[in-house]
């Protein structure tokens, strides 16, 4: 199942798409790694859609990653006594612990310890950013201010609270249980909600033992400020601009996607660009000419991968928003500014045999006018640092390890194939390299390949050869 694009597609599951049918049309049209929300659904619903998938996988002979999106500490106020209220610029309003219904003068804050964090000045913005209150006063259990913007809150809506660090855990007990399911069901990647330092991650990290690959979303401020610690823990990065746009002006969110890209690339570890990015899709059968600009500038920017949310979750036309979002960054790819940008952006060699050699592969590949770079892999870690070049040519991942395989359906150009022979000596690898490209339609006969790999076989972190080799029939 080739794919004529570098930038990858993760999908949501959800209502309009956890069908057999549907998630087999989902993978045809262009999706490279399902997400399972845990913020919605039961575990059996889960375990459902992951059993399809792997039965998708197994038809289809190609690795399908499948990641588990835990839901966070979701901060919600409570319900009024009509269902929502009308609110005007300048009104005075109260949030509290009093877990009575409220009225167009207050309504139950259920977070004590966001009450105790708060103080005079700060700012609370409800349902994404609609609303804005600035406190003037605080007390026991309460705050209290006035509405700055605008007009209408309804029943436990969500809320932010910008420039502030709150004291409260990234994984909460219902994110516990749910990764404690996702890792028994045997899911490739874990997202972690709500990260906002270090050692939110940590916690995670111990937790999962290996299991899975863990991802950080970055959907908090503070997460910024400690970004390139936060890397450091984990093995992917999820921008979450949605809750991060809220909290950060919009002004600021362009260029913290270029930054955000930038450091997760040069750490070479896979970025996902996610939330916002065909929304109209949900009901309409194109995207605004914005949304595909949007989808594009990500692309420019280098990311591995774009996500769709409920544009395949709930959406009216699932299918036909992974089709547009394939022609988008194939599109995007094509264009000459686009490979000029990723060979301007890109990142210095580490000082590692195994990083010299990959980037060795790089310029070799383009020197020879070689149709891709093979990697033979343990780990994964060489066709990760091979994807750090962003080369334009595909990289053809070989691996004995089926969850390396899926674990790399997110990352940049990367086409894993399982595969358990265990070559002898290094003709024979350079054969039966050629011999699964030109089976996946990556190469023909009289290609030029470069080849990367570590001698002895088998051994991790032993990448240490590069070879230019030929396809001598198909």
């Amino acid at each position: 199942m080739k794919r004529n694009r570098k930038t990858k597609i993760l999908a949501t599951l959800g209502p309009a798409s956890n069908s057999e049918d549907m998630i087999r049309k989902l993978f045809e049209a262009g999706v490279d790694i399902f997400r399972l929300n845990f913020s919605h659904g039961s575990h059996e619903d889960h375990k459902q859609a992951l059993e399809t998938i792997r039965k998708i996988e197994s038809e289809q002979k190609h690795a399908i990653g499948i990641l588990a999106d835990m839901q966070g500490p979701k901060l919600r106020i409570g319900k009024f006594k009509d269902g929502s209220i009308k609110l005007e610029k300048g009104q005075k309003f109260r949030f509290d612990s009093d877990p009575a219904d409220g009225d167009e003068t207050r309504v139950c804050l259920p977070h004590p310890e966001v009450i105790s964090t708060l103080s005079k000045g700060s700012r609370i913005l409800l349902d994404d950013g609609k609303v804005h209150f600035e406190i003037q006063k605080k007390g026991k259990g309460y705050l209290e201010g006035i509405i700055t913007a605008g007009s209408k809150l309804s029943d436990k809506k969500g809320f932010n609270v910008p420039g502030t660090i709150l004291p409260i855990p990234a994984l909460t007990e219902k994110d516990k249980t749910d990764l404690k399911a996702a890792l028994k069901m045997g899911v490739d990647w874990i997202a972690q909600s709500f990260v906002q330092k270090p050692e939110d991650v940590i916690e995670a990290k111990k937790l999962i033992k290996g299991r899975a690959a863990l991802m950080a979303k970055i959907e908090k401020p503070s997460a910024l400020i400690q970004l390139e610690e936060i890397i450091e823990h984990v093995d992917g990065i999820m921008l979450a601009r949605g809750d991060l746009g809220v909290e950060i002006p919009p002004e600021n969110v362009p260029s913290v996607q270029k930054d955000v890209i930038k450091m997760v690339r040069e750490k070479g570890k896979p970025v996902v660009v996610a939330t916002q990015m065909l929304e109209s899709m949900i009901t309409n059968p194109q995207p605004t000419r914005a949304e595909a600009s949007d989808v594009a500038t990500a692309v420019y920017d280098g990311t591995d991968c774009v996500m769709l949310s409920a544009e395949t979750a709930a959406g009216d036309y699932p299918v036909l928003a992974v089709e547009i979002m394939d022609r988008i960054a194939r599109k995007t790819e094509e264009d000459d500014d686009y490979l000029d940008m990723m060979e301007a952006s890109r990142p210095d060699a580490l000082n590692t045999p195994s990083d010299a050699i990959t980037t060795a592969a790089y310029y070799v590949a383009q020197d020879v006018e070689a149709v891709m770079i093979v990697n033979y892999t343990n780990s994964g870690a060489t066709s990760l640092r091979t994807a750090r070049q962003r080369p334009e040519v595909p990289i053809l991942c070989l691996t004995p390890h089926l969850e390396v395989a899926r674990k790399l359906t997110l990352s940049y150009g990367v086409h894993t194939v399982h595969d358990k022979a265990d070559p002898e000596d290094f003709t024979g690898p350079a054969r039966h390299a050629a011999k699964i490209a030109v089976s996946n339609g990556f190469a023909k006969k009289g290609d030029r390949f470069i080849m990367t790999a570590g001698l002895p076989f088998g051994v991790k972190g032993s990448t240490n050869i590069l070879r230019i080799a030929k396809v001598e029939k198909e």
